[in-house]
């Protein structure tokens, strides 16, 4: 089932595929429902590097799915940081700012990665010496311009090069950053046996300017409740697990969809929403907001916002047959599943 909320980003054709590695990207030209907010996979082989680069108009989050990296970050006023990141590890990168990824380990690393525009436009550090002839970069460096001459210096973009020789980590790499969270390994927020969520949002995160991620994971007798996001537009990546999604869009319409391992789903600025598990195995999914502290309204907290007349009135049945909703000041996020699964009308991936 086709749905204009969803793309697959495992079965998207990559930028780059190469024995380096491969880039895969859904943006507003191949999900055109996209606004404010990209999401790429980024898959480096042992000894490959993401060439140094920098977004001209997006913030990049990232996520660690797999594997071991170095992620070095220059930014204005020449304040550099250099630190490594691991599996259930985050990054954040301005835009602007010059970096790059290099798997520093003995197997495959993989990143799910935000960018805060749906166009993000890339500039390469390569690219850029590229646009200089070699008498300008002489003069900048100080240098003859012969030194330039061996170099093939153009201005297309090489996406994942080849290191030479061993990764060179600074001894101070395994600190702390600014730039880095250690969002798997933070208490949840939000535990429940049947659900948790784990937030890297700006108040434990402060670095954070455009985005923010939750690491949602939902068992079989879960859910999250029917929401809707005020001032803030959703992007989930499905890294484990198959579940159910329905949406309503402002012509009434409702769009039910079902979600597997690899799917993007974008959800607009306000629109209401439910995520439910399908099947006995656990979802996980890396949901990225376009705002540092998402906003969150909640069925159960909308109903206690009224009396019961009016509510009676809005569903349109008599006061006597109202049900008892319970009292909510603040929404749950998380609810138990108490009733069966609605029946699914077509085949689970």
């Amino acid at each position: 089932m086709t749905s204009k909320h969803v793309r697959s980003l495992l079965d998207s054709d990559p930028q780059h595929a190469s024995e380096l590695g491969s880039i895969t990207r859904l943006t507003a030209d191949t999900f055109a429902l996209l606004n404010r907010m990209s999401i790429k996979r980024l898959v480096l082989e042992p000894g490959s590097i993401r060439e140094p680069h920098w977004h001209a108009n997006a913030d990049e989050l990232g996520y660690c799915i797999s594997g071991s990296a170095l992620v070095s970050i220059l930014d204005n006023g020449s304040v550099f940081s250099s630190f490594t990141i691991d599996a259930g590890q985050m990054f954040t990168i301005e835009s602007g700012s010059l970096h790059h990824i290099e798997n520093i380990g003995d197997t495959t690393a993989e990143f799910i990665i935000a960018f805060s525009h749906e166009q993000p436009e890339d500039f390469p550090l390569r690219s850029a010496f590229g646009t200089m002839t070699d008498a300008v970069l002489g003069n900048t460096f100080g240098l003859d311009a012969a030194a330039f001459a061996p170099m093939a210096l153009n201005t297309t973009s090489a996406d994942i090069v080849s290191r030479s020789g061993p990764a060179v980590i600074p001894d101070t790499a395994g600190f702390g950053n600014p730039h880095k969270f250690d969002i798997e390994s933070m208490a949840a927020p939000i535990r429940h046996s049947y659900a948790s969520v784990k937030t890297s949002r700006s108040q434990f995160w402060p670095a954070l300017k455009h985005l923010s991620m939750y690491s949602l994971t939902i068992a079989e007798d879960g859910m999250r409740e029917p929401h809707w996001h005020p001032i803030t537009a959703e992007m989930g990546y499905v890294h484990t697990g198959h579940a159910r999604m329905s949406i309503l869009d402002p012509d009434g319409s409702v769009d039910t969809y079902l979600l597997k391992p690899g799917d993007v789903y974008f959800i607009p600025r306000a629109y209401p929403h439910q995520i439910e598990v399908i099947g006995d195995e656990d979802i996980h999914f890396l949901i990225f907001f376009d705002q540092p502290t998402p906003g969150d309204i909640g069925y159960r907290a909308s109903i206690s916002a009224f009396s019961r007349p009016v509510i009676a009135a809005m569903l349109g049945v008599e006061l006597d047959s109202l049900p008892e909703f319970p009292f909510t000041p603040s929404d749950p996020l998380l609810v138990p599943r108490t009733n069966p699964v609605d029946p699914v009308e077509y085949d689970v991936p």
